[in-house]
Formats: structure tokens, sequence, C-alpha cells
């Protein structure tokens, strides 16, 4: 179990992020055509899970916004915001904010994904959501950052992500 923080209040997490060097947990989660998709929906492609409570919230949108303009530079790499989000909200949020990179996806069919990511929050009032968090992996689903983002309220840190996919000196 992790500490965060929401506004400075304590909460906790189901466990702990994968860890770095071992393979990426599969999942299965759902997309704004509501179809299930897994790890092995982008073979060969590195991948930026951009994990958020909701994107309906300032924070959580900025990081989509962001992710969105680095992912239009790198083919081999796709972007995917993992949120607590119905998929039709997702949709209307990317049409919205005209963000065509990123793929938004929704854990609306089981917290399995949250579980198994150790980002399940079981306290305080986002509880039964994610916490924020990035994860990156390889083309192989070998992860090689992660960042448990310790006060919900804030950003996660952009160019450590990109620095572990060789995108940035």
């Amino acid at each position: 179990m992790a500490k965060i923080t929401l506004q400075g209040n304590e909460i906790h997490t189901s466990g702990n992020l994968p860890e770095i060097g071992s393979r990426a947990p599969d999942f299965t989660l759902v997309n704004k055509d509501l179809e299930d998709v897994s790890l092995s929906t982008f073979p060969g492609k590195r991948k930026i899970l951009c994990i958020v409570p909701s994107l309906d919230t300032p924070v959580c949108a900025v990081s989509a916004k962001k992710f969105d303009e680095y992912a239009k530079e790198y083919d081999d790499t796709v972007t995917l915001v993992i949120s607590a989000d119905l998929p039709f909200a997702s949709s209307r949020f990317c049409l919205s904010e005209n963000l065509e990179q990123v793929i938004t996806l929704s854990v609306m069919r089981s917290q399995n994904f949250a579980k198994d990511y150790g980002v399940l929050i079981e306290s305080g009032p986002l509880s039964g959501i994610t916490a924020r968090a990035i994860v990156v992996l390889d083309q192989k689903n070998s992860v090689i950052h992660t960042e448990l983002i310790s006060e919900i309220a804030h950003e996660p840190d952009y160019k450590a992500a990109l620095l572990a996919l060789g995108r940035m000196h």
C-alpha cells in the first residue's frame, strides 16, 4: 500500500506500482468504441500509461493535453490515458480539446487494472478510482519508468517519462 495525499490529506492505494524491469501486468480496459483493449492491442509499441482519476479535473486534463502534444512526434509510442471515466465522457473531452494522439481507456468493466498496478485508491473521498501515476513500457512491455504522483493535485514529471523513452536529453 502506498501513501499519497489529496490536497494534503493522506490517503492510501491498493499497492505499489510495478517494479522497474518487471513485465507489466496485462489488462483489459475499454476504449471509446466500447471495445476491450489489452497490451497486445499495441504490439511492438512503446507505451506511456498516463493513469488519472478523471479527465473532468483540471490537472488530469492538462496531463492528457501535454501527452497528446508529445505523442505527435513519436510513431513508435502509444500514449494511453487511463481513468475511471466512461468512454463517452472521455471521447467528448478529446473532441472538445482537439486531442487526436492519446488513446483514452476506461476501467469501467473491472478494477483489476487499478489493483494490479497498485493505483486503486482505497481511502478518502476518491476511494474506488485510480490515483495519478505514469508507467512507461518498452516494446516488450517491460516496465522502464514509474511515477506515483505523491499529491493527486500535482502534475507528473513529463520529462522523466520522456527521458525513459530516450526522447529528451
